[in-house]
């Protein structure tokens, strides 16, 4: 299933207390802002908020698990429950403080280990939808995740994502940032890789496989070295290329 030519959102995570977060505002369509449980103070975060509703930018909030220490990137073994509970507690507060600079939070996308763990773990995938559900939000993800099926089981809207920045496995999942291959940091591969995924709906794993990956939003991580670069020179290969950048 190839995504559209003409039509894409871009996507970074931001409010993490690394990165520009001021430079991506002004070249992503969507910010996936941190929610405090993986990193971001509540000032940065308020800050990434209103730099996001003076740029035009659909704020998402970017759950966690509660793991300062590792950056959200180790797994938790949470029952269903307390994970749920953990993922409306900061989509609560992260509504609290779009909402004080005039913005609202649009949709929900699980961050670093969760968003890996998702993919197949049946029990917390379902904490993620029943709190997604729960807050009335679309749920952000990865295509052929068991999260996403279940959120469509439960009739949630997905926004299906892709990663310019990440490599890839022939299964069209990411590949884990400890092994080789996992992050991209040449500005031409990353552009190129953008450009093609979104004419095509296709990209190239770390083992030559081409896949198929159905998107509706490209991820350009702000913490990825060289990420404002890249950012910038995927919004002109876009605009070349006749692409409408923006939120779906």
């Amino acid at each position: 299933m190839a995504v559209s030519a003409h039509r894409i959102d871009l996507n970074a995570d931001l409010g993490e207390g690394v990165g520009d977060d001021d430079a991506m505002l002004t070249l992503v369509t969507s910010a996936n802002v941190s929610c405090g449980f993986h990193a971001g103070t509540p000032r940065e975060l308020l800050d990434t908020c209103r730099g996001a509703v003076a740029s035009g930018v659909r704020i998402g909030a970017q759950v966690s698990y509660p793991d300062l220490a590792g950056f959200g990137r180790r797994f938790m073994d949470l029952a269903a429950a307390e994970l749920t509970a953990d993922i409306l507690y900061q989509i609560g507060a992260l509504r609290s403080l779009a909402q004080s600079v005039g913005g609202t939070v649009d949709y929900v996308k699980p961050h670093g280990a969760l968003y890996n763990a998702i993919v197949h773990h049946e029990v917390q995938a379902a904490a993620v939808v029943d709190a997604a559900g729960t807050a009335g939000l679309p749920l952000m993800c990865l295509p052929g995740s068991a999260v996403e099926r279940l959120a469509l089981d439960q009739g949630l809207q997905v926004i299906r994502e892709a990663f310019a920045d990440r490599g890839y496995t022939p299964e069209g999942t990411l590949v884990p940032r400890s092994e080789p291959g996992a992050l991209l940091t040449d500005p031409d591969e990353v552009t190129a890789r953008v450009v093609s995924l979104v004419a095509s709906g296709r990209l190239t794993a770390v083992d030559g496989t081409v896949i198929d990956v159905a998107a509706d939003s490209v991820c350009l991580h702000g913490d990825t070295p060289g990420a404002v670069e890249h950012a910038r020179r995927v919004r002109a290969a876009l605009a070349d290329a006749g692409v409408d950048v923006r939120a779906r």
